[in-house]
Protein backbone atom coordinates (compact mmCIF):
# COMPACT_ATOMS: atom_id res chain seq x y z
CA UNK A 1 0.00 0.00 0.00
CA UNK A 2 0.94 3.21 -0.47
CA UNK A 3 -0.70 6.04 2.14
CA UNK A 4 -1.59 9.26 0.34
CA UNK A 5 -3.90 10.93 2.08
CA UNK A 6 -3.62 12.11 6.05
CA UNK A 7 -7.41 9.93 6.45
CA UNK A 8 -5.31 6.67 5.61
CA UNK A 9 -2.43 7.76 7.51
CA UNK A 10 -4.71 7.99 10.31
CA UNK A 11 -6.73 4.65 10.24
CA UNK A 12 -3.30 3.24 9.73
CA UNK A 13 -2.00 4.46 13.21
CA UNK A 14 -5.39 3.50 14.66
CA UNK A 15 -5.02 0.04 13.90
CA UNK A 16 -1.08 -0.03 14.76
CA UNK A 17 -1.87 1.10 18.27
CA UNK A 18 -4.91 -1.16 18.44
CA UNK A 19 -2.55 -4.52 17.46
CA UNK A 20 0.61 -2.88 20.08
CA UNK A 21 -1.69 -2.47 22.63
CA UNK A 22 -2.93 -5.72 22.05
CA UNK A 23 0.47 -7.20 22.28
CA UNK A 24 0.81 -5.42 25.41
CA UNK A 25 -1.71 -6.50 27.12
CA UNK A 26 -1.20 -10.45 26.28
CA UNK A 27 2.20 -9.64 27.11
CA UNK A 28 1.31 -8.62 30.90
CA UNK A 29 -0.10 -12.45 31.35
CA UNK A 30 2.57 -14.04 30.01
CA UNK A 31 3.58 -16.32 32.84
CA UNK A 32 4.20 -20.43 33.68
CA UNK A 33 1.33 -22.28 33.94
CA UNK A 34 -0.98 -20.04 31.39
CA UNK A 35 -2.07 -22.02 28.27
CA UNK A 36 -1.41 -20.18 24.75
CA UNK A 37 -5.55 -20.53 23.98
CA UNK A 38 -6.01 -18.43 27.49
CA UNK A 39 -3.23 -15.31 25.93
CA UNK A 40 -5.24 -16.03 22.56
CA UNK A 41 -8.59 -15.34 23.97
CA UNK A 42 -6.93 -12.11 25.69
CA UNK A 43 -6.16 -10.77 22.59
CA UNK A 44 -9.63 -11.75 20.57
CA UNK A 45 -11.49 -9.87 24.10
CA UNK A 46 -9.19 -6.61 23.23
CA UNK A 47 -9.44 -6.87 19.73
CA UNK A 48 -13.34 -7.14 20.10
CA UNK A 49 -13.36 -4.24 21.94
CA UNK A 50 -11.70 -1.91 20.01
CA UNK A 51 -13.54 -2.88 16.60
CA UNK A 52 -10.68 -4.55 14.99
CA UNK A 53 -10.74 -7.97 13.58
CA UNK A 54 -8.17 -10.85 13.72
CA UNK A 55 -6.45 -10.46 10.69
CA UNK A 56 -5.16 -14.40 10.51
CA UNK A 57 -8.83 -15.55 11.22
CA UNK A 58 -10.06 -12.83 8.41
CA UNK A 59 -7.67 -13.58 5.39
CA UNK A 60 -6.42 -17.26 6.38
CA UNK A 61 -9.00 -18.97 8.60
CA UNK A 62 -6.63 -19.09 11.06
CA UNK A 63 -7.53 -20.89 14.13
CA UNK A 64 -7.03 -18.92 16.50
CA UNK A 65 -7.28 -14.42 16.84
CA UNK A 66 -3.51 -14.34 17.25
CA UNK A 67 -0.46 -16.60 16.26
CA UNK A 68 2.00 -17.87 19.85
CA UNK A 69 4.41 -19.28 18.98
CA UNK A 70 6.78 -21.00 21.78
CA UNK A 71 10.33 -22.44 21.40
CA UNK A 72 11.33 -24.16 18.70
CA UNK A 73 7.77 -22.81 16.94
CA UNK A 74 9.12 -19.54 15.35
CA UNK A 75 6.00 -18.40 13.84
CA UNK A 76 2.23 -18.78 13.33
CA UNK A 77 2.10 -20.80 16.00
CA UNK A 78 -1.92 -22.15 16.93
CA UNK A 79 -3.21 -21.37 20.07
CA UNK A 80 -4.37 -23.81 22.18
CA UNK A 81 -3.86 -26.35 25.44
CA UNK A 82 -0.22 -25.82 25.88
CA UNK A 83 0.78 -24.69 29.42
CA UNK A 84 4.07 -21.87 29.18
CA UNK A 85 6.98 -23.15 31.38
CA UNK A 86 9.48 -21.44 33.11
CA UNK A 87 12.08 -20.53 30.86
CA UNK A 88 10.31 -20.48 28.10
CA UNK A 89 10.47 -18.24 24.71
CA UNK A 90 6.83 -16.99 23.68
CA UNK A 91 6.85 -14.90 20.74
CA UNK A 92 3.04 -13.01 20.12
CA UNK A 93 2.45 -12.02 16.82
CA UNK A 94 -0.80 -9.61 16.42
CA UNK A 95 -2.02 -8.45 12.93
CA UNK A 96 -5.67 -6.85 12.74
CA UNK A 97 -7.93 -5.16 10.49
CA UNK A 98 -9.61 -2.04 11.18
CA UNK A 99 -11.44 0.39 9.01
CA UNK A 100 -10.28 -1.35 6.06
CA UNK A 101 -6.56 -0.74 6.96
CA UNK A 102 -4.14 -3.70 8.54
CA UNK A 103 -1.55 -3.58 11.35
CA UNK A 104 1.06 -6.22 11.94
CA UNK A 105 3.49 -6.75 14.86
CA UNK A 106 5.62 -9.21 17.00
CA UNK A 107 7.12 -9.72 19.90
CA UNK A 108 8.89 -12.16 21.94
CA UNK A 109 8.61 -12.71 25.43
CA UNK A 110 11.24 -14.79 27.93
CA UNK A 111 9.37 -16.29 31.08
CA UNK A 112 11.75 -16.40 34.12
CA UNK A 113 14.28 -18.26 34.50
CA UNK A 114 16.00 -17.05 31.85
CA UNK A 115 19.08 -18.17 30.31
CA UNK A 116 21.98 -15.52 28.61
CA UNK A 117 21.75 -17.55 24.95
CA UNK A 118 17.74 -16.67 25.14
CA UNK A 119 18.86 -12.78 26.16
CA UNK A 120 21.39 -12.48 24.07
CA UNK A 121 19.02 -13.92 21.17
CA UNK A 122 16.36 -11.77 21.73
CA UNK A 123 18.53 -8.13 22.26
CA UNK A 124 20.12 -8.97 19.32
CA UNK A 125 16.85 -9.74 16.96
CA UNK A 126 15.80 -6.38 18.48
CA UNK A 127 19.01 -5.02 17.57
CA UNK A 128 18.28 -5.76 14.33
CA UNK A 129 15.53 -4.47 14.27
CA UNK A 130 16.11 -0.84 15.33
CA UNK A 131 19.36 -0.89 13.26
CA UNK A 132 17.07 -1.77 9.96
CA UNK A 133 14.58 1.20 11.12
CA UNK A 134 17.32 3.76 10.56
CA UNK A 135 18.05 2.78 7.11
CA UNK A 136 14.39 3.07 6.28
CA UNK A 137 13.62 6.06 3.77
CA UNK A 138 12.45 6.73 0.45
CA UNK A 139 14.31 6.96 -2.31
CA UNK A 140 16.51 3.65 -0.94
CA UNK A 141 17.48 0.28 -1.57
CA UNK A 142 15.08 -2.15 -0.33
CA UNK A 143 17.67 -4.39 0.34
CA UNK A 144 19.55 -1.82 2.73
CA UNK A 145 17.02 -3.50 5.99
CA UNK A 146 18.47 -7.18 5.18
CA UNK A 147 22.26 -6.03 5.36
CA UNK A 148 21.16 -4.21 8.56
CA UNK A 149 19.63 -7.54 9.40
CA UNK A 150 22.44 -9.83 8.79
CA UNK A 151 25.07 -7.52 9.62
CA UNK A 152 23.59 -7.42 13.33
CA UNK A 153 23.11 -11.16 13.40
CA UNK A 154 26.91 -11.40 12.14
CA UNK A 155 28.46 -9.10 15.01
CA UNK A 156 26.10 -10.84 17.95
CA UNK A 157 27.51 -14.48 16.45
CA UNK A 158 23.78 -15.19 15.41
CA UNK A 159 22.09 -16.79 12.24
CA UNK A 160 19.19 -15.09 10.73
CA UNK A 161 16.06 -17.06 8.87
CA UNK A 162 16.23 -17.23 5.63
CA UNK A 163 13.08 -18.04 4.00
CA UNK A 164 10.70 -16.14 6.23
CA UNK A 165 11.07 -12.23 6.19
CA UNK A 166 9.57 -8.79 5.93
CA UNK A 167 6.27 -7.73 3.64
CA UNK A 168 4.35 -4.94 2.84
CA UNK A 169 0.97 -4.66 4.81
CA UNK A 170 -2.15 -2.03 5.12
CA UNK A 171 -4.88 -2.31 2.41
CA UNK A 172 -4.44 -6.08 3.05
CA UNK A 173 -2.49 -8.21 5.16
CA UNK A 174 0.08 -8.92 2.71
CA UNK A 175 1.07 -7.38 -0.21
CA UNK A 176 3.69 -5.89 -2.17
CA UNK A 177 6.49 -6.44 -1.47
CA UNK A 178 5.57 -9.55 -0.68
CA UNK A 179 9.15 -10.87 0.94
CA UNK A 180 11.94 -8.57 2.30
CA UNK A 181 14.66 -10.85 3.04
CA UNK A 182 16.81 -10.83 6.19
CA UNK A 183 19.58 -10.95 4.46
CA UNK A 184 21.25 -8.59 2.07
CA UNK A 185 20.53 -10.09 -1.34
CA UNK A 186 22.09 -7.97 -3.68
CA UNK A 187 20.44 -8.63 -7.20
CA UNK A 188 17.22 -6.95 -5.65
CA UNK A 189 16.77 -3.92 -7.11
CA UNK A 190 13.19 -2.86 -5.70
CA UNK A 191 13.48 0.88 -4.10
CA UNK A 192 11.50 2.28 -1.16
CA UNK A 193 9.19 5.03 -2.03
CA UNK A 194 7.29 7.62 0.14
CA UNK A 195 4.24 6.63 1.89
CA UNK A 196 5.09 2.47 1.11
CA UNK A 197 3.88 0.74 4.01
CA UNK A 198 6.05 -2.33 5.24
CA UNK A 199 6.39 -4.57 8.36
CA UNK A 200 10.17 -5.21 9.21
CA UNK A 201 10.41 -8.42 11.33
CA UNK A 202 13.78 -10.07 11.47
CA UNK A 203 13.95 -13.55 12.27
CA UNK A 204 17.22 -14.14 14.34
CA UNK A 205 18.56 -17.66 15.74
CA UNK A 206 21.01 -19.24 18.08
CA UNK A 207 22.22 -21.20 14.78
CA UNK A 208 19.14 -22.16 12.77
CA UNK A 209 18.56 -21.30 8.96
CA UNK A 210 15.18 -22.18 7.75
CA UNK A 211 11.90 -23.02 9.18
CA UNK A 212 9.90 -26.29 7.96
CA UNK A 213 6.09 -26.61 8.19
CA UNK A 214 4.72 -28.64 10.80
CA UNK A 215 2.36 -31.52 10.27
CA UNK A 216 -0.28 -29.08 11.67
CA UNK A 217 -0.36 -27.15 8.40
CA UNK A 218 0.77 -23.46 10.25
CA UNK A 219 3.25 -23.32 12.41
CA UNK A 220 6.77 -23.26 11.06
CA UNK A 221 9.54 -24.61 13.10
CA UNK A 222 13.16 -24.66 13.45
CA UNK A 223 14.77 -28.05 14.54
CA UNK A 224 14.30 -28.45 17.94
CA UNK A 225 17.22 -26.99 19.88
CA UNK A 226 18.05 -23.59 18.62
CA UNK A 227 16.58 -20.24 20.31
CA UNK A 228 14.76 -18.27 17.56
CA UNK A 229 13.43 -14.11 18.47
CA UNK A 230 11.15 -11.92 16.44
CA UNK A 231 10.10 -8.25 17.04
CA UNK A 232 8.55 -6.71 14.21
CA UNK A 233 7.26 -3.37 13.61
CA UNK A 234 4.72 -1.76 11.19
CA UNK A 235 5.60 1.87 9.60
CA UNK A 236 5.44 4.39 6.68
CA UNK A 237 8.32 4.86 4.76
CA UNK A 238 8.91 9.08 4.63
CA UNK A 239 11.56 10.81 3.01
CA UNK A 240 13.05 11.65 6.13
CA UNK A 241 12.75 7.74 7.57
CA UNK A 242 10.54 5.24 9.26
CA UNK A 243 7.22 6.74 10.82
CA UNK A 244 5.47 3.76 13.37
CA UNK A 245 2.61 2.65 12.89
CA UNK A 246 2.75 0.47 16.23
CA UNK A 247 4.76 1.71 19.34
CA UNK A 248 6.07 -1.60 21.71
CA UNK A 249 8.67 -1.22 24.35
CA UNK A 250 12.25 -2.28 24.00
CA UNK A 251 13.26 -5.50 24.10
CA UNK A 252 14.70 -6.66 28.28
Amino acid sequence: MTVETPEQLEKLHKIGQIVAQTIRLMGSHVQAGITTKELDEIGRAYLKSCGAQSAPELVYNFPGATCISVNHEVAHGIPGNRRIQPGDMVNIDVSAEGDGFFGDAGYTFLVEPVIDIQRHIATTAWKALARAITQVRAGQPLNVIGRAIEVTAQENGCSVILNIGSHGVGSGLHEEPLFIPSFYDESDTRTMHEGMVITIEPFISSGAWEVEEAADGWTLCTTPGFYTAQFEHTMVITKSGARLMTELPAAS
